[in-house]
């Protein structure tokens, strides 16, 4: 497993390229949408914050507490949890999730939102690091793809989660002619 100092680390240094980005974005452009089934870098955002804030921190914290529904350890990780984990990344690919009220992601309001959200996922984060360690990795929480998740997989899961979304970040700005192909100047 890997040291959560160092997760935590690489977590804020995505963030400082996050953060980095947005300044360069207007709101028309974090709006806009080159099509009704993909979502706009400002969804990509919010989508970042609140999977961290209201899903992924919380199943730690269950996982520490040893609260229901939490499963035992006998449940494992899917085939995908385990290639996942062992990779130390998600897979190159695009998730496509129907659109849905509960999944799909609100447009920010503003800019300041979307700073805001950012630093409470490294404060919960850094909270979290800090209780992390000395806990039992008996508890579970199932993910929906992944599997059955032990509280230090789900912090890893958060830094892996905002490395993966670099690539829809990237693909998006050149939808919107705001990025450079690879290789470009």
């Amino acid at each position: 497993m890997k040291n959560t100092l160092h997760v935590l680390k690489s977590f804020e240094n995505a963030v400082e390229r996050y953060l980095a980005e947005l300044k360069q974005f207007d709101m028309e452009q974090l709006h806009r949408k080159t099509d009704e089934e993909e979502w706009s870098i400002g969804q990509m955002y919010m989508h970042l914050i609140q999977s961290a804030l209201f899903m992924h921190l919380p199943n730690i914290k269950q996982c520490l507490v040893h609260s229901e529904p939490s499963v035992n350890s006998n449940k494992g990780k899917t085939e995908l949890g385990e290639s996942v984990f062992e990779q130390g990344q998600f897979p190159a690919i695009r998730v496509k999730v129907p659109a849905s009220p509960q999944y799909t992601p609100k447009s920010p309001e503003n800019k300041e939102q979307l700073v805001e959200g950012l630093h409470q996922v490294i404060a919960g984060m850094r909270d979290i690091e800090a209780v992390l360690r000395p806990s039992p990795a008996t508890d579970k929480v199932i993910h929906p793809r992944l599997g059955a998740l032990d509280a230090q997989e789900w912090f890893l899961l958060i830094e892996m989660h905002y490395r993966h979304h670099f690539l829809q970040l990237d693909r998006l700005k050149l939808d919107l002619g705001i990025g450079q192909k690879e290789g470009e100047i």
